[in-house]
């Protein structure tokens, strides 16, 4: 190396990274954009020209027209300040509260992250066309996917944009305006290891679990993210899921945007109601016959986006006993989760046969079974409520009261074996 090689090599451990390793792919990396950089033609045109393109592109954040004039004026004079300083700006860092993210060249330079397979009709993508689609898989993606197919569709308008396989984890369809440029329709999905996940999401979840009773004790275990933007939409929608686990539980939290919308946790044991522990309790031995089974799981779940505030007590033996509160009102389920096994079939004569049994299941039988179990967890007239099927749902009917809206939803098996009851929000 030169000596003006080793001087930015000195220059990156400088800083805020300084405890960082430095490797020989970490100088390679670098000096592999630098060349990129030295033989893009008319590189400094296209840089300003991709920069001076960002405000016109409609999803991403607006920008302060002192602070891009300021941007645009500096254009030349970085160009022109040598190896040195490219090479040691391409390897710093841009940090989330922080955590470390994603380098200073991909968030100049965005197009320079995209991964191309071969023998890509590339030209059918403009600079704007790549930057878009660089920065909406930086941006709303997280990460960039490589890039397999580029298709021209002159019926609709579109440039299609496809990246990965449909049949695997990570996927992403886009599809851009071929006069403009911009975003028409996107579906992704990805995956990360929790260790990849913004700071911004992390940070969240130890205030989110408390927020619902549930010990911060549970910790990330993987993260999935799916974004959205169909036709007449102004930019993508992220949902982020993050599952969370430790020795004993597990719990979930999902965000759309930067939002929680959703948080699933374990309940610390001073956070659960005696109340209604007690009549979770009593509906499980109206269910089973069983008195006193221990509890073994506790938790709780709040749904913004349904509208909906869920607490679950599971009990030994796979019973178990759901409380939700919601929009439509209150809802209440006690179920036994050992007839969840599947019927073994034959063949498709032994099918029909089956459907058919249990579709007609007689209405005596079931009531036989029902109505002691709905009198003692609440104390009604189940007389007064009318039988509904539905060939569609097999193996449940509902009870209605008539004029109310107070209905039973009732799972069974073919023998007439209770295994759910549903009251009110489904």
């Amino acid at each position: 190396m030169t000596h003006k090689d080793e001087q930015w090599e000195k220059e990156i451990r400088k800083g805020p990274i300084a405890s960082s390793p430095f490797t020989e792919d970490h100088k390679r990396n670098v000096l592999q954009q630098v060349e990129l950089i030295k033989k893009s033609e008319e590189g400094n045109k296209r840089y300003r020209s991709e920069d001076s393109s960002m405000s016109s592109k409609p999803l991403r954040p607006k920008i302060d027209n002192a602070s891009h004039k300021r941007r645009t004026r500096r254009g030349p004079l970085v160009a022109g300040t040598g190896a040195l300083v490219i090479a040691a700006g391409l390897f710093l860092w841009i940090w989330d509260g922080g955590q470390l993210a994603k380098p200073v060249i991909e968030q100049v330079y965005p197009t320079a992250a995209l991964k191309l397979s071969d023998d890509l009709n590339t030209n059918l993508l403009t600079d704007k066309m790549k930057r878009n689609v660089a920065t909406t898989m930086r941006d709303d993606l997280g990460k960039q996917l490589k890039i397999t197919k580029v298709e021209d569709l002159p019926v609709s308008g579109r440039i299609y944009v496809e990246a990965g396989k449909e049949a695997e984890k990570e996927y992403a369809q886009i599809w851009l305006d071929a006069t403009t440029g911009n975003l028409r329709e996107v579906q992704m999905r990805a995956e990360m290891q929790p260790s990849q996940l913004e700071h911004r999401y992390l940070r969240q979840v130890s205030s989110l679990l408390q927020s619902i009773g549930s010990a911060p004790t549970l910790k990330p275990a993987s993260v999935q993210r799916y974004v959205s933007m169909k036709q007449g939409e102004s930019e993508p929608v992220s949902y982020t899921t993050l599952a969370l686990e430790n020795e004993t539980g597990y719990g979930e939290i999902v965000w759309q945007q930067d939002k929680a919308v959703s948080i699933t946790g374990e309940l610390r044991p001073d956070q659960i109601s005696q109340t209604a522990l007690e009549d979770a309790k009593k509906a499980i031995e109206a269910l089973s016959g069983k008195a006193n089974l221990d509890l073994v799981r506790a938790s709780r779940s709040k749904d913004d986006e349904l509208g909906k505030d869920t607490v679950f007590f599971g009990f030994e033996n796979n019973y178990f006993v759901q409380m939700t509160e919601g929009k439509k009102g209150l809802g209440y389920t006690v179920g036994d989760a050992n007839y969840y096994e599947q019927q073994e079939i034959g063949n498709i004569e032994e099918m029909e046969a089956y459907h058919e049994k249990i579709f007609n299941i007689d209405e005596s039988l079931l009531r036989e079974k029902v109505e002691p179990i709905v009198q003692k967890i609440f104390n009604i007239d189940f007389d007064a409520y009318k039988l509904h099927r539905n060939a569609e749902q097999l193996g449940i009917v509902t009870f209605e009261l008539e004029s109310s809206t107070d209905v039973f939803q009732v799972e069974y098996r073919e023998d007439g074996r209770i295994k759910m009851i549903t009251r009110g929000e489904l």
